[in-house]
């Protein structure tokens, strides 16, 4: 057992609790968490490369699918391993000649011929906003907006419906990255009991799309900005559902929001600042009957902000993104609605760390 002689002389023997906190000490999540990046670039650059549609469903060796995708030989055993070994890709095999197949998630969610194709969001995360958040750092001191805002002084907004190839790419993203949400939504809350639902910030449509083919006595409204316009009604016809979802736009900061039954957000009320959100939930609540209901669907962070990181990494994304605007807890939208004159309140969870907050007028 090591000794020491402090400077009296005197001979100390090392606290045994101390010995036992050192041998039980493990820096391996600081590290894992320190170079996750280096996994989140793996499979995004993979979706940049659209490596999962182009294997499809065939079994390819290392130096068949890199030639397909125009890897060099040097990085290809590096990049598809790493993928097998986080779970992106199978391996049947090992070797030279051992082949590479899709798992079934990726071929489920990340293969562009799959009807459930998620990559938009992938790939929005890879083009914009890997780079903006090596700027958390200035964000969090300044409280500022650190996405293109900086280069151009435009808005995200105002950035992205300007540009219809933005636009197209953002609400690819926002479509994917929503449809499970939607349709846990659709199975877990009781829209029975209503006969129409208005959609703010509605994007394609959908939701109403979804809902819609589980409730087929529903009426829907979906609402977004004018150069959403014909691209939601686009989806809307091509699902044969024109005759029940009525497509109109318009600016939910200066119009009216659309009368129903039942009011929903989907990822709206996280984009702005407490003033707006209020503004949006008295404006839900005029807009609604005495028994219907405001549904925000987000990545609700729990009361306790101990348990839903993505929830409130998200948070940190709008401040990057937006600077003062932020996700929040099921708490802060009881309080908000209760102010707006909303009685009763739920949360329903849904898909991974999304719920759907509910308030009853």
């Amino acid at each position: 057992m090591r000794t020491e002689i402090t400077h009296h002389g005197q001979t100390q023997i090392p606290p045994m609790s101390t010995q036992t906190e050192q041998q039980q000490l493990d820096p391996a999540h600081i590290m894992q968490t320190a170079t996750s990046f280096w996994s989140s670039k793996v499979l995004l650059t993979a979706v940049e490369f659209d490596l999962f549609t182009q294997l499809g469903d065939e079994a390819l060796t290392a130096k068949q699918l890199g030639s397909k995708l125009g890897i060099h030989p040097r990085g290809i055993y590096d990049f598809f391993d790493s993928l097998v070994a986080s779970g992106f890709l199978n391996r049947q095999g090992d070797g030279q000649e051992s082949k590479y197949t899709n798992t079934q998630n990726t071929s489920a969610f990340l293969n562009k011929n799959s009807p459930t194709y998620i990559g938009g969001m992938p790939e929005m995360l890879n083009n914009r906003l890997f780079g903006f958040w090596n700027h958390l750092g200035e964000a969090l001191k300044t409280g500022q907006p650190q996405n293109e805002i900086k280069l151009n002084g435009k808005p995200l907004f105002e950035e992205l419906y300007a540009d219809s190839a933005s636009l197209g790419e953002f609400l690819d993203a926002m479509t994917g990255f929503q449809a499970a949400n939607f349709q846990q939504l659709g199975e877990k809350f009781h829209f029975e009991n209503y006969q129409s639902v208005s959609d703010i910030g509605g994007a394609l449509g959908l939701l109403s799309r979804i809902v819609g083919q589980q409730h087929p006595h529903l009426s829907f409204t979906t609402f977004d900005l004018p150069p959403v316009t014909p691209l939601a009604q686009r989806e809307v016809d091509k699902a044969g559902m024109s005759d029940r979802i009525q497509v109109v736009d318009g600016d939910f900061f200066t119009n009216e929001l659309p009368k129903a039954d039942v009011i929903t957000m989907g990822n709206i009320l996280h984009d702005w600042n407490l003033e707006k959100k209020k503004v949006l939930i008295n404006k839900a609540y005029q807009a609604l009957p005495e028994g219907g209901a405001l549904i925000a669907i987000e990545n609700l962070i729990d009361d306790a902000r101990r348990e839903n990181l993505f929830g409130m990494l998200m948070s940190l994304n709008m401040l990057i993104e937006l600077g003062d605007a932020f996700d929040y807890t099921g708490e802060d939208f009881r309080g908000w609605c209760r102010e707006a004159g909303f009685k009763h309140f739920d949360v329903i969870p849904l898909a991974g760390p999304t719920s759907a907050a509910v308030a009853y007028k």
